[in-house]
């Protein structure tokens, strides 16, 4: 509780919680993916804040560059013991790709960890792609916080484009030594959180030559900095890439090689190896087997991006509870402003979607570990459907949640733009997962390109994958009748989804046709393409969503399934509001139809009114992690934000220096 604040809360979020008339508790359990689930993140938590409170709160604003860094290696040294000491006792390594390890280090973290990478990224490598021995030399050291990692991957002129890497990693059999190159500036390795100043240890992707050929990129562990001194090895150039939009934390950094040498043994074995003489050995379809570590931090991001934005709802329906504005009625007082139908559009989709992407997310997360099961016994027949399914999920997920969480922002008025409402800072740290570990438009072109081989698959009656099965009834010219019952929505995305792919693979077609190459050809339709694949996600989001709530749902009291169903529900008719154009394109959908959905939607928001605070208290986020002064649990938003103004160092002394300096003498002529 902030000093001076009373322990009461504000009576309008009181009477916004005696108007719940759903169990809480029980949405939590769903969200969080079961009671087992909510009780273990309750107990990660505990152990989390009670060392958190501890820890002398510095306002992080108020800090220089370097002051913000050297506080968030102090806090991050904290953390990872709790991590290593007590989250892993509790969790196993499977905590690794929850965001229960994201959670409780927002106790920590206003930005984010300069050590974020090194378990977000190095060790699920480690696990990934090393052999049983060198887990057993690398793993203990990088739990043990005896090694710090990053993961290079990406350089300054080349991202998502993995084959454009100019790195090499060349073998010498003489030494048996791979040499490491930067053999141009942009080779140089660029964006690696923790790289800049805190790592020691990176995993390096790079091109592998040996005996004169390359053989395409691989991973390789690379110690850069002394363990004693942590001074840069001879050979290698490293630092930070400059101030950030957001990040600024996060010890983003740059890494370049001059002809560094590294053990053989160093490069990551389990898909592929050198053996002494130089002779290279591969895994048979190593190609999709390094997709294993892309693909995991892609699905995590689904769950990242809906972990954000319910915190940025939570922030802004709790403030839209308190806040007053406006007198539409002479006389009787001012409304609270979640009582105006327009700021119910801008919130409860939001609360909605954070529903969509967490469930599909936990669903997504279930598919990749059967996925990974069967890869194991060496089937990997069903990694491009997982594959494509990451790719346009990672871009859909992130790209709502962005633009959602700076609704949330507009929904706050001015309130929302200051950097202790929080969500200034979610959006900063959202927006950049649009972009990172691939690129929105790059990902979903590689869905495209799946799902235009599935369109051919359909045309030529095979047997499609579960995910793009719809496409079948599309080839066989099924029509769709439009209808507003959900299966009835579904259906309908699910059309407008595959008469856009139909399109694009038709216009290919035409354009080859022509005398356009097909690379060509592809090119010319990539608008397309995007959309098509687009298209496709949002109705698997549907789908998927509508689906996990009716499993999830089944055993549960009938107020929370009532109210889950109208969340999605709403999900389903705002999409379908926001696509109208699609849908008197592909279904049979008419304006009387358009008009009963737009009544529909406004009825709902009606019926979701009375359980708005309720619901986004089941998100379960404790003040201490939600870090804002407008979405605290007691609700004194006024009293919080005077409270944080007082803290700014320019409230200090009444009259600054600069009065003295430069005010004063300019008032009399003599500046």
């Amino acid at each position: 509780m902030i000093k001076g604040i009373q322990a009461d809360v504000n009576p309008d979020l009181k009477k916004e919680r005696l108007k719940c008339n759903f169990n809480i508790q029980e949405v939590t359990f769903i969200i969080d993916g079961g009671k087992d689930k909510t009780l273990q993140r309750k107990k990660i938590e505990d152990v989390a804040l009670n060392i958190a409170a501890s820890i002398d709160e510095v306002p992080e604003e108020c800090l220089n560059l370097k002051e913000r860094y050297d506080n968030a290696v102090r806090k991050s040294c904290v953390y990872s013991n709790i991590v290593k000491n007590e989250l892993l006792e509790i969790t196993g390594l499977e905590a690794l790709g929850s965001p229960v390890l994201r959670r409780t280090a927002d106790a920590f973290f206003k930005d984010v960890s300069p050590f974020m990478l090194h378990l977000g990224m190095f060790v699920p490598t480690i696990i990934g792609q090393c052999t049983p021995e060198q887990q057993a030399h690398w793993l203990p050291k990088a739990l043990e916080m005896q090694i710090i990692g990053a993961y290079a991957q990406t350089e300054l002129g080349h991202g998502t484009f993995i084959r454009g890497l100019e790195t090499t990693a060349t073998y010498d059999p003489a030494t048996e030594e791979f040499v490491l190159h930067s053999p141009t500036l942009t080779s140089t390795k660029w964006w690696a959180g923790g790289l800049g100043n805190t790592a020691n240890h990176c995993i390096v992707v790079a091109q592998l030559y040996t005996k004169g050929q390359c053989h395409g990129t691989h991973p390789f562990i690379v110690p850069i900095r002394d363990l004693d001194t942590h001074e840069p090895f001879p050979g290698v150039k490293v630092g930070d890439v400059g101030i950030r939009m957001g990040f600024n934390t996060a010890d983003n950094g740059f890494l370049r090689f001059n002809q560094y040498r590294i053990p053989r043994e160093n490069m990551m074995m389990k898909n592929a190896k050198v053996m002494k003489d130089g002779t290279y050995v591969k895994v048979a379809r190593h190609e999709k087997l390094t997709y294993g570590t892309m693909v995991f931090v892609r699905v995590t991001l689904v769950m990242e991006a809906a972990f954000n934005l319910a915190k940025a709802a939570t922030i802004a329906v709790r403030y839209s509870a308190v806040r007053r504005q406006s007198q539409p009625k002479p006389g009787e007082p001012e409304p609270q402003i979640l009582d105006y139908p327009t700021q119910q559009h801008k919130l409860f989709i939001c609360i909605a979607t954070a529903h969509a992407l967490q469930l599909t997310g936990l669903w997504l997360w279930r598919t990749f570990e059967a996925v990974l099961a069967d890869m194991r016994k060496g089937d990997t027949d069903s990694l491009p459907e997982l594959h494509a399914l990451s790719s346009c999920l990672k871009a859909v997920s992130t790209s709502d949640s962005a633009a959602l969480i700076e609704q949330c922002r507009f929904a706050c008025g001015g309130h929302g733009y200051m950097l202790s409402s929080n969500l200034p800072l979610l959006y900063s740290f959202v927006t950049a997962t649009r972009t990172y570990e691939g690129d929105y438009t790059v990902l979903l072109l590689q869905t495209a390109r799946f799902l235009v081989k599935a369109w051919e698959q359909a045309e030529s009656g095979k047997v499609l994958t579960p995910t793009v099965a719809y496409l079948a009834c599309a080839a066989a010219k099924e029509k769709v009748v439009w209808s507003d019952s959900v299966d009835g929505m579904i259906r309908s995305f699910q059309a407008v989804a595959a008469g856009k792919i139909a399109a694009c693979a038709e216009n290919i077609k035409r354009l080859t046709k022509t005398g356009t190459s097909l690379e060509d050809a592809w090119q010319l339709s990539t608008v397309r393409l995007v959309a098509a694949s687009e298209a496709h996600c949002r109705a698997m989001i549907c789908q998927a969503y509508w689906h996990e709530v009716t499993r999830l749902t089944a055993s549960c009291s009938a107020s929370v399934k009532i109210v889950m169903e109208q969340l999605a529900t709403l999900y389903l008719v705002y999409w379908a509001l926001e696509t109208t154009g699609d849908l008197l394109r592909y279904s049979t959908i008419c304006e009387s139809e358009l008009n009963k959905l737009q009544l529909k939607y406004e009825e709902l928001l009606a019926l979701i009114r009375p359980n708005a605070v309720g619901l986004v208290d089941a998100f379960d986020f404790r003040d201490e992690i939600l870090h804002s002064t407008l979405g605290a649990y007691d609700g004194h938003v006024y009293e919080r934000l005077m409270e944080e103004a007082l803290k700014s160092p320019l409230n200090e002394t009444s009259v600054q220096s600069s009065f003295h300096k430069y005010i004063r003498p300019l008032a009399k002529g003599k500046l």
